[in-house]
């Protein structure tokens, strides 16, 4: 049974990874890049201080515990199960679309990517779904796309990404639990769409 997932696994990732285009290499190479998104991270900050205030200062908090968290998790992981990642695997040489000669580490399962945008995207979730409409599908989205771009640039199987992203929800609903504890004791309830900021 095993055997025949991996299986089904590396023929999923060769069609995926086989609908590349020229144009689309550059696309995804950045749409993977932690720094390409500082703008967007920086447009969440800012809603976190709209509806938040001040206590944003636990949000910045809680983030950076939850994506080191998360980041450490699935590099005990990678190095526990050691899967190849397809663009270290002999046996898929010459047949994986790699982008800019970019192979990265030795080990692919669980993509460390995608569990650090999914834990994010589900956290952001949380704390800004009642102000925000359209939170979810954005935060969603953009950690999809994330997870894709593993999967086009040729460094993880889709195995890996469903795997990461399962991961980082799992962590983010643990840091949401820690989060509501948190807040009762320290801070007040957070702010609502009905309630203006008085800080």
């Amino acid at each position: 049974m095993l055997e025949f997932l991996m299986q089904l696994d590396r023929d999923l990732f060769l069609f995926l990874n086989g609908l590349h285009a020229g144009w689309l290499d550059p696309v995804m190479y950045y749409i993977s890049e932690k720094f390409f998104w500082i703008p967007f991270y920086m447009v969440l900050m800012g809603f976190c201080i709209k509806y938040y205030g001040w206590r944003t200062i636990m949000i910045v908090i809680f983030i950076a515990l939850l994506i080191t968290v998360t980041d450490q998790f699935t590099n005990l992981m990678k190095d526990s199960f050691q899967r190849l990642r397809p663009s270290r695997d002999e046996s898929l040489e010459g047949l994986v679309h790699i982008v800019y000669g970019k192979r990265g580490g030795k080990f692919g399962f669980v993509s460390g990517h995608a569990s650090n945008s999914f834990a994010l995207a589900v956290f952001i979730i949380y704390l800004l779904k009642n102000n925000l409409k359209y939170i979810a599908p954005v935060m969603l989205v953009w950690a999809g796309l994330k997870a894709y771009s593993r999967i086009y640039l040729g460094v993880h199987y889709p195995g890996d990404v469903i795997g990461g992203a399962i991961t980082g929800i799992l962590i983010a609903l643990l840091f949401i639990e820690l989060w509501k504890v948190a807040s009762k004791r320290i801070y007040p309830p957070p702010l609502n769409k009905f309630e203006p900021n008085k800080d």
